[in-house]
């Protein structure tokens, strides 16, 4: 999709993400789909001479013409702004539209090597700072917030690991929630699975901030708000918890997969959901597809995987045969050269040889499922 230099309105489609990452260089470009590859809730929009060919099936935005064209409309449309420009430049393109701090999205800037990621408007009320902060973490740069009064240093609800790819099951609570982090009031943070470097500051976690390994402990401690880390769905007695809470999704579950040449998306997609289903485990936890080098070009299992942005990972026979698996097979020895696809491939993806599902055949697909640990 491409943005005309003679109009600054964009396709309404087009905001998909409550975040816009620009760049208008060639290396800003490449820096640029790193962090959209990795940072949920983005957009990317970039110039068509960088142009990589694979831009539509990434929903990535080409446009034409002065960047300063397009920061009206991404102003109106988005709740952060991720820069790759320099500073100097963004002030002047930016300083013609400005209106209120209260209304006004968060602008980040990162410069074109990704060492520093500025914190330039909206710092507070607009998440510019938690921002620059989680984009930094991100990509390992170091992020720069000048403002005197930044001092409260909690957790920012909304982003909250967003670095490691989490997302939220619903937006529904977001807002009370984050106020009771910054009004100080008792909250839970019950964490089952995904990265455990999330407190990202020098200092100890705020005292109104409570650690639990359990649902059931933190409903006993009747917090004002909780946020729930965990890649399974939750029992009816769990979902109390949610009355004032948010539910993260981690990224933590890989599907080891195996099928016949020629199995349709929909097969494989179908199977996916049943077995999650079966699981009680959340789709929106699935990290990455993982099979054998042999299906590398196999088109079923690469359109699930580009649809859902999930990583795809294949292994060859001799990584696969360095696992212990519960079922080897000479038939699939015989066609691939591998005692077992599945299962061996989600244990090396997962890094785990302990499985949530060992190995199920269903039609056309052989589906394993894997938890990766950062226990």
């Amino acid at each position: 999709m491409t943005v005309k230099t003679e109009t600054t309105r964009l396709p309404a489609a087009i905001a998909a993400g409550d975040y816009a990452i620009v760049s208008i260089t060639k290396h800003g470009t490449q820096l640029a789909r790193n962090i959209h590859a990795v940072f949920p809730g983005s957009d990317l929009y970039y110039m068509k001479k960088f142009e990589q060919g694979d831009e539509s099936g990434r929903g990535i935005t080409l446009f034409e013409g002065s960047v300063r064209l397009l920061l009206p409309e991404l102003f109106a449309k988005y709740k952060g702004l991720i820069l790759i420009i320099s500073l100097g430049a963004v002030v002047r393109m930016i300083a013609p539209i400005l209106k209120d701090k209260k209304t006004d999205p968060g602008v980040v800037v990162v410069d074109d090597k990704g060492e520093h990621v500025i914190s330039v408007l909206s710092g507070h009320i607009g998440g510019a700072n938690e921002l620059a902060r989680e984009v930094a973490a991100l990509i390992g740069a170091y992020p720069v917030v000048t403002t005197a009064s930044d001092v409260q240093k909690t957790i920012p609800v909304d982003l909250f690991g967003r670095r490691f790819g989490w997302v939220w099951e619903s937006d529904e609570k977001l807002t009370p929630v984050s106020a009771a982090v910054v009004n100080e009031e008792k909250v839970a943070v019950i964490q089952e699975s995904g990265e455990t470097n999330w407190w990202m500051y020098d200092t100890p976690m705020p005292e109104n901030i409570h650690l639990f390994s359990t649902i059931q402990e933190a409903l006993a401690a009747e917090p004002a708000a909780a946020l729930v880390v965990t890649h399974r769905e939750l029992e009816k007695a769990e979902e109390a918890i949610l009355a004032n809470g948010v539910l993260f999704r981690p990224k933590v579950i890989v599907l080891g997969m195996g099928c016949n040449r020629g199995t349709s998306a929909e097969e494989i997609e179908q199977v996916i959901a049943e077995t999650l289903h079966e699981l009680k485990i959340s789709m929106k936890s699935v990290k990455a597809i993982a099979t054998i080098d042999l299906k590398k070009d196999e088109e079923g299992l690469l359109e699930t995987a580009q649809k859902y942005r999930w990583d795809f990972v294949y292994y060859g026979p001799d990584e696969l045969n360095q696992k212990e698996i519960t079922q080897p097979s000479e038939t699939v020895y015989k066609f691939t050269g591998a005692y077992g696809v599945s299962e061996p491939a989600a244990m090396l993806c997962s890094g785990s040889n302990e499985l949530l599902l060992a190995k199920k055949k269903s039609g056309n697909v052989t589906i394993s499922v894997g938890l990766i640990s950062y226990s």
